[in-house]
Parts: structure tokens; sequence; C-alpha cells
């Protein structure tokens, strides 16, 4: 997709609409939409090949799934060239098969002192430990520093766990400001 092209607000609720169940039929789709079912088909065919739409997927109960941990880690490390950076790619990728901690999602970034920021999924304390271990490591990245965030997955009470359903809803409220715009500047 282009970075110019601004989403229709039919194609954001589209999104939306998959956020929150995409294992929907484009015929249900389309009447939540109130469009016909081609529409929708053509519409979410054209938002894969964008890559607005990379993948469809569940959000499981982690807890049951057998992780007791959800580890969010800031890093501090030393910038990367565009070799190092496809290097750090290939190495993270390869020892994620070997290692028993799971990492969904790594990314370099700012904000509170720190250049980069991971969440991971453990079974135990022990393996979050391991994981610090190994990170800490990487020659590479010459990790000066690290502070983390661990999220008990087994507590009881949940303030709102993590959902598409919720980033859904904004997006729906971003689609409804842009035809609010649309309908006040037409002439």
């Amino acid at each position: 997709m282009s970075k110019n092209r601004e989403l229709k607000p039919i194609e954001l609720r589209l999104v939306a609409e998959l956020m929150k169940n995409s294992h929907r039929s484009d015929r249900d789709l389309a009447k939540a939409l109130k469009i016909s079912q081609p529409t929708v088909t053509r519409m979410r065919n054209r938002l894969e090949k964008e890559g607005v739409i990379r993948e469809y997927t569940v959000i499981p109960d982690f807890s049951k799934l057998g992780y007791e941990i959800l580890g969010i880690t800031l890093a501090l490390s030393k910038p990367l060239e565009k070799e190092e950076i496809e290097k750090a790619r290939e190495v993270l990728l390869k020892d994620e098969k070997e290692k028993d901690f799971e990492f969904i999602m790594m990314e370099r970034g700012i904000g509170a002192s720190f250049d980069g920021v991971d969440i991971s999924l453990h079974p135990n304390l022990s393996s979050f430990q391991e994981y610090l271990r190994w990170l800490r490591k990487l020659d590479f990245l010459e990790v000066e520093r690290t502070q983390f965030f661990l999220v008990d997955l087994m507590e009881k009470s949940h303030y709102r766990p993590f959902t598409f359903s919720a980033i859904a809803k904004h997006i729906e409220k971003r689609a409804r400001k842009i035809k609010k715009m649309i309908k006040r500047y037409k002439v």
C-alpha cells in the first residue's frame, strides 16, 4: 500500500469487523457493513494484496497454553547498521527455534531512555530469567541495560486483557470521524 493512500471509512470498518472475528464469512461481513458480498470480497482481497491485512489469527488464553508470565522488556543497545540489523534478525529467528522462550515482538524504538522493546511469553520465572541472560549476551546488540515488567498470566482478576476487538473499536471511531469529515466538506 502506498504511504499516501488513506483508507476509506468502509475499508476501516471492514478491518475492524475482521479484527473482532476474522472467522466471519464475506456474506456475514456484508450484512454488518450494509454493502454487497462481492464488494466485501474485492475489498478484502485488495487490503490483503496491499498488506493492510497481514494475517488472520486468534488470541488464545496464554495461561491455558502453559504460559505463566508475559514479559515486557526495555533495552538500551548500540545503534545498528543495516547489515547488523539483518544479522540480528537471522540470529534471533534461529535462537527462537532453539530456546524454551517465545518472544512475540522485538522492535527498535525510543522512550524512557531505551531504544528497544520486546514482549515475550514464558512458562515460568526461570524461563524469563534465562531469556534476560540470553538477551544481555547478544554480542551484536551490545545491550547496556534492561528493565522489565512482568504480567502474571495466572492472575484471576484482569482489568482489560489484550484483544483485537478493543483495537477495532478505535478503528471504528476513526472511520466514523473520517466519514463525518467527508460529509461536511462535500459540495
